[in-house]
């Protein structure tokens, strides 16, 4: 049970405290004993059987456990009276080195009131394993010590008591050392490092143990410690040469300092016993110190003195190496030095002569430069071969003897490499050969081999119309990689016209900086493209160019206003229409058709329909312009409706143009002047405009029949010889209503439209029409057209 729990939070505390103080404490105390670790919830005793307490009593009189600890290690249960575990208990934690740990805690009940004290043991568990204090240990043991000789070992600690203690150590298996564990009582144990023989740093310096502490509980825990032996060292080994005789060789002109070798004596020991000092050891009248150093403590013999073959060719040394033991031991070698003749003389190369530069279209065989190799060796020392090193376009061409030529040997390009650095190497014939170098610059000059270049061979340029006169449409820009004069480009306009119109008059190009500029307003309605070429030349002797071909693309602006077709008329006028009292919702009132000058954007119409307020009577579709009724005429609409069209393209700004219609609403339709009419969108009943397409349509196949009969009635009289010419001909009805009439030559096809707004009756021969077809449409039941197409490829509608 919590302290929340019992309300004993804050002052509650203190009231408890006083109360415990001013009663009568009972003399009986109560004693329970528990392991540690337990888990919570765990019964100690009952407290109602203990303190002889009827279970039932236990609420009612409150009973209370009480306690000073700054945990609730335990609680009761006040239906059962038990006390029960009700935090972890860590006995170490607790009672840390003491032997015995309890828990003292006080009963409180009411009514009356009466506190019992209560003493709970913690009993030891093992859960605790020994543990060194440090993780290894180190020991520096001689290797002349004596078997029989001790070395007191670090102890492990448990926080464990009695027999869950350590209580025994035990040593990895080894052949030097053994252990001795002694017991000085219950709680002490100890152990020594004993060793059993002898050491020998040599063959073993450093010793791995491992130290292993174990407790007495069941099971056991134990921990372990790292023994490291570090065997000391003592001078028992003398210094042994890696040979009793060494033979190097030495060129005659080696310089002081020179490396002739390095001696290398070793020693077992180690410190002191193992560190090792070369000498020369002096014979008779001959000290080779005078000729050679020798470094006492890394054992290199360097060059001192001057070295000549022809003087001495071999040198026979002694050399001593000696240990740094309380007692030093040394060892002795003999060293012979060989004196070579060696090729000390580099190749000379000298340039008598050098042409440059060099024009980049020298032919083959050019002279370049005079070069001479001389050597102040002899013999095969002194004579030298001479090469041009790496890729390039010149070689060498020998005149006489050590005397060359550098003559170019490619083709050369000033553009691609306007410099080389061409690389002489002369090499003698010694043992070993040396070698000289000699880098020649030659430079390159510019000759006019190289046409003005454009990025690319044709460019478009897109110029607005109405662009003001003088202003640069385009700056043509072309490069030459010669240089100078070569490189210098004037522009030119090459003669052509532009839609019939002289191109001098249309634009101009600045000849230095290739600034294109218009010489008049660009009109996108009556010139959209054209075409022209530009010719840049360089300065150069001949001079070279090169043509770029410019189209011009000219972009549309939004200049031009809608302009209404008939039959109606603009601003201005007013046009009349009627419709019937009976028109039903969507009666096809009037329908607007507008054109623009202008292109894409600026061309693109909508309509909108500008009516009196609060009328709203009619509507007019934004892209197809069609006025329809909105929903059925009442008594209370005027008779006369004056309405506005607006049509505005989506030019920016956008441009517009009105139409002004008034509707006329007659109380039937047999007032109506036009003669046909669009039907409503929805016409559920079979109306006039139905019946005059279906007589279109069948006056139509009455005439295409009549003809076909006719035809075939012509075909029959001619001979046999002449329908061998022809195949017969088919009549194919299709899924969507129409009809074909197709021979060997020529194919008619009749379509009828579906649509029941708009039904068209087309007559053409397939799959191209003549010059001369026909188009014969009917449309919307409105108007009947027929349009024929001349030779001049014009059409004809009426």
């Amino acid at each position: 049970m919590s302290l929340e729990t019992m309300g004993l939070t804050g002052y509650g505390w203190i009231h408890i405290i006083a109360l415990l103080c001013l009663c009568d404490w009972s003399a009986s105390q109560l004693s329970y004993s528990i392991s540690e670790e337990v888990n919570k919830g765990t019964v100690v005793g009952n407290l109602a059987k203990d303190l002889n307490i009827n279970v039932q009593d236990l609420e009612t009189r409150d009973l209370r456990v009480v306690s000073s600890y700054s945990k609730t290690y335990f609680d009761v249960n006040l239906r059962s009276g038990n006390l029960f575990v009700d935090e972890r208990m860590d006995r170490e934690e607790l009672c840390p080195h003491v032997v015995k740990c309890s828990i003292k805690i006080q009963a409180a009940l009411n009514n009356p009131m009466s506190v019992h004290r209560i003493e709970v043991n913690i009993l030891d568990i093992n859960d605790n394993s020994p543990s060194f204090i440090e993780q290894s240990h180190v020991f520096n043991i001689s290797e002349s010590v004596s078997p029989g000789e001790r070395y007191l070992l670090p102890v492990a600690v448990d926080a464990d008591i009695g027999s869950n203690t350590v209580t025994t150590y035990k040593l990895s298996q080894n052949e030097h050392f053994s252990l001795d564990v002694q017991s000085g009582g219950e709680h002490d144990v100890s152990a020594e490092l004993v060793v059993h023989k002898a050491l020998d740093r040599e063959k073993q310096p450093v010793i791995k143990l491992l130290l292993t502490a174990v407790d007495g509980g069941k099971p056991p825990r134990s921990g372990t410690l790292q023994l490291t032996v570090n065997v000391i060292d003592v001078n028992d080994n003398t210094p042994t040469f890696s040979k009793s005789l060494y033979k190097v060789r030495a060129k005659e002109n080696a310089i002081p300092a020179t490396l002739v070798m390095k001696l290398n004596a070793t020693d077992l020991d180690e410190g002191m016993n193992s560190k090792i000092l070369y000498s020369f050891i002096k014979r008779g009248n001959i000290d080779p110190s005078n000729i050679f150093d020798l470094n006492s403590e890394t054992g290199e013999i360097t060059v001192k003195g001057t070295l000549d073959y022809e003087e001495m060719p071999a040198y026979e040394v002694r050399v001593q190496a000696m240990d740094q033991g309380p007692v030093p031991r040394s060892a002795h070698a003999k060293l012979l030095i060989e004196i070579i003749d060696v090729n000390d003389n580099a190749p000379e190369i000298s340039v008598t002569s050098l042409m440059t530069p060099v024009k980049e279209d020298a032919e083959r065989g050019t002279i370049v430069a005079l070069v001479t190799v001389s050597d102040k060796d002899g013999g095969s020392n002194g004579a030298a071969n001479c090469k041009v090193d790496g890729s390039v376009p010149f070689k060498l061409k020998s005149n006489y003897k050590n005397d060359y030529s550098l003559v170019v040997d490619g083709p050369l390009d000033r553009e691609n490499t306007s410099l080389y650095n061409v690389t002489i190497t002369a090499t003698d014939e010694g043992s070993p050969p040396l070698s000289s170098i000699r880098v020649i610059t030659v430079h390159v000059s510019d000759v006019n081999d190289n046409a003005p270049r454009f990025m690319e061979p044709v460019i478009n340029v897109y110029v607005k119309e109405n662009s003001a006169t003088g202003s640069v449409i385009y700056t043509i820009n072309a490069f030459d990689p010669d240089l100078d004069s070569n490189a210098k480009m004037t522009y030119t306009l090459l003669d052509s016209t532009a839609k019939n119109i002289p191109l001098s008059s249309v634009v101009n190009i600045n000849s230095e900086t290739g600034d294109i500029v218009s010489l008049q307003v660009f009109n996108f309605e009556e010139i959209k493209t054209f075409q022209f070429k530009v010719q840049a030349t360089d300065s150069g002797v001949p001079s070279l160019s090169s043509n770029l071909t410019v189209n011009i693309f000219i972009l549309d602006e939004n200049d031009n206003s809608p302009a209404v077709l008939a039959p109606y008329s603009e601003h201005g006028s007013v046009n009349s229409e009627s419709i019937p009292y009976s028109a039903e919702t969507g009666y096809f009132v009037a329908k607007i058709r507008a054109v623009d000058a202008d292109s894409g954007y600026n061309a693109l119409l909508s309509y909108h329909l500008s009516e009196p307020k609060g009328n709203n009577l009619f509507r007019i579709g934004t892209s197809t312009g069609e006025i329809r009724t909105k929903r059925r005429m009442s008594d209370n609409d005027l008779k006369t409706h004056p309405l506005v069209v607006l049509v505005s393209d989506n030019g920016e700004p956008s441009l517009s143009a009105t139409v002004s219609i008034e509707v006329v609403v007659v109380e039937s339709t047999a007032d109506i002047q036009t003669q046909f009419r669009h039907v409503p969108i929805k016409e559920e009943s079979f109306s006039d405009l139905n019946l005059y397409l279906l007589i279109a349509i069948v006056s139509v196949s009455v005439v295409f029949l009549l003809s076909l009969i006719s035809l075939i009635a012509v075909k029959c009289h001619r001979t046999d010889s002449s329908f061998s010419r022809y195949s017969a001909p088919m009549i194919t009805t299709h899924p969507d209503g129409s009809w074909s009439y197709s021979k060997a030559t020529q194919q008619y096809d009749v379509c009828f439209s579906s649509d029941t707004l708009k039904s068209d009756v087309v007559v053409f021969p397939t799959p191209f029409p003549p010059v001369d077809a026909e188009l014969i449409s009917i449309n919307g039941g409105d108007t009947f057209t027929r349009t024929q197409t001349l030779p001049n490829k014009e059409k004809v509608s009426w």
